[in-house]
């Protein structure tokens, strides 16, 4: 039921629009508004919906027309309470939550969550309170077992939850490995009604771990290839590997093996992926694989690469200038966000003089297809380029960077956490621009190079 009536709300608004010698707090007061924002609002409805636009409105939305909405409002540059009552969104915060979806998920982020069917309640919980026993009343060895019944319970959800991603959908071996490595401390009888596992499936399983693994000795020399070559290769590899040993193997087999034992290839990573679709207006790829620049501040490429250390990720947003390599301006964040990647050109065209204009070529990755993003290119007359859709190659020299970073620095030290990685990339980058001599560069680095240039 809402707050306030739509008679209420009608009066209020009148009240406010028949007499300007007030301001918006006086009002409020005056009606017992908890906060004058709430009469702003409804006040910015009526005059652009009219009285529809206080009368109460479903609140679902599709994500197409969620974007329709957050786009409108960054090519207008509106604020969010401006956007919510240009289409009448009575719940404002859900424009800024819109916004954030986006930028971490893309449209996918948009899509309304799909009502389920709630889960059954437990015997416990449907329990009324007058129902529940007197524990005054109930014996030692009641409360005893109640105890161990609990205990047993949170063990066996541990167990299940470190074997199997999802512990609603564990497998019948893994319900029954859990039940096999409590049996000593809890009665097996208990076990199995808490796993919801007949007893004959049970020992079914137990019988089946007895038997002799006929690939045994495949997964040794599986083991064995992989261990030598210190991860590095992958399952087509090792095919190869246990094929020359003279053992005929197919490598559909070792891929599904290899996948038992937890084994996978420590090279090329699953690599960040910048683009979530058709959002926003791509522009044309106006670099065309001219990586060559006559002068500083002509040419410029950037893109977004992702770092991986301890279980988090470290994404880096760099600048490069194609006419000395340089690194011109660059940012970090644990989530690529738009804001990482607004802060980094603002860093880059803060640098810039009044005339120069450079080129600006991209992927096609949702952050440059950003309006907010070209506006700001807009701003300062940048032409903006991209590469075409699925071809890294049109933006060879800024991964050509990535490669020598990873390779030199990330690749060749062990990180402790994500600040450390932080700070040391920080130092490479400075390292990278001041000292790192190219040989394509007379032998000198590129601030040298540019230095030198501005002096000759």
């Amino acid at each position: 039921m809402a707050k306030y009536s739509e008679e209420f709300k009608f009066a209020v608004v009148q009240d406010c629009l028949s007499d300007t010698s007030e301001g918006y707090r006086a009002i409020g007061r005056r009606h017992g508004l908890s906060s004058h924002v709430i009469l702003q609002r409804w006040v910015a409805a009526y005059q652009l919906h009219g009285g529809a636009g206080l009368r109460k409105k479903s609140s679902g939305y599709s994500a197409e027309y969620k974007l329709s909405v957050l786009q409108h409002m960054w090519e207008n540059l509106l604020s969010i309470n401006q956007t919510a009552a240009r289409f009448d969104i009575r719940n404002y915060a859900m424009v800024s939550m819109w916004e954030r979806a986006y930028r971490e998920g893309g449209i996918e982020a948009l899509e309304p969550r799909r009502r389920g069917r709630p889960r059954p309640m437990t015997a416990s919980e449907t329990s009324k309170p007058d129902q529940a026993p007197d524990d005054d009343k109930r014996s030692r060895e009641d409360l005893l077992a109640e105890v161990n019944q609990l205990r047993m319970e949170l063990a066996y959800g541990k167990k299940v939850a470190s074997l199997s991603s999802s512990p609603a959908k564990a497998s019948t071996a893994e319900k029954a490995q859990v039940v096999q490595e409590l049996r000593q401390q809890y009665p097996i009888a208990s076990l199995l009604k808490l796993a919801q596992l007949p007893r004959s499936t049970f020992y079914y399983q137990q019988g089946l771990l007895r038997q002799e693994d006929k690939y045994g000795q495949l997964k040794e020399t599986i083991k064995a290839v992989f261990e030598r070559h210190k991860g590095r290769y992958g399952y087509r590899r090792v095919t190869a590997a246990v094929r020359q040993s003279g053992s005929p193997v197919n490598h559909k087999l070792v891929q599904r093996l290899m996948g038992l034992l937890g084994l996978k290839s420590l090279v090329r990573p699953k690599k960040y992926r910048s683009f979530k679709g058709e959002v926003g207006q791509a522009a044309p790829n106006e670099l065309q694989r001219q990586f060559q620049a006559d002068a500083a501040n002509r040419k410029w490429v950037t893109d977004v690469t992702e770092f991986n250390v301890a279980g988090e990720k470290l994404y880096l947003s760099p600048v490069l200038d194609l006419y000395n390599g340089e690194i011109i301006s660059f940012e970090m964040n644990k989530r690529p966000v738009f804001d990482m990647v607004s802060s980094m050109l603002k860093k880059a065209l803060a640098r810039l003089q009044p005339h120069e204009k450079p080129l600006l070529h991209s992927d096609q990755g949702w952050q440059y297809r950003m309006p907010a993003y070209q506006h700001q290119l807009r701003e300062r007359e940048l032409v903006q380029s991209m590469s075409r859709k699925g071809n890294c190659h049109d933006n060879a020299a800024m991964e050509s960077f990535f490669g020598v970073l990873k390779s030199e620095f990330f690749y060749l030290n062990k990180f402790d956490s994500v600040d450390a990685l932080r700070d040391g990339l920080v130092e490479y980058i400075h390292y990278y621009n001041h000292d790192r001599i190219k040989l394509k560069l007379k032998g000198l680095s590129p601030v040298q190079y540019r230095t030198q240039a501005l002096a000759a």
